[in-house]
């Protein structure tokens, strides 16, 4: 099962993932908060992946999509806590070169100011 939960520390939002980010069960409500913070015009956002066990080609989809709606509003989508399957993931597939990866709560949230 795919959990989200969503913590606000200023102007951005955290979204603290569980379990797997793919089609068969994270990817529509991944979208959907996604979703729902955009339309609330939240444009700084960190995804934790502490607790994300495995991603597939439609989470990684899902992030590309986030990664460029927020982009296109002028807004940051940063990563926090990669496991090393996931950060090799997006390693092989060269995203690691688009996100920012922080390993420090306090540092992503930092950085965007």
């Amino acid at each position: 099962m795919f959990t989200i939960s969503q913590r606000d520390i200023g102007d951005v939002t955290i979204l603290d993932l569980s379990g797997r980010l793919t089609i068969a069960e994270g990817t529509l409500p991944f979208r959907d908060a996604l979703r729902s913070l955009t339309d609330r015009d939240r444009r700084k956002i960190i995804l934790n992946f502490a607790n994300v066990t495995h991603i597939d080609s439609s989470g990684i989809g899902e992030l590309i999509s986030a990664y460029t709606t927020l982009s296109n509003r002028e807004g940051k989508l940063k990563l926090l806590n990669l496991p090393p399957s996931i950060e090799d993931v997006l390693r092989i597939t060269k995203l690691l070169t688009i996100f920012e990866v922080f390993d420090d709560e306090f540092r992503a949230v930092g950085s965007f100011s």
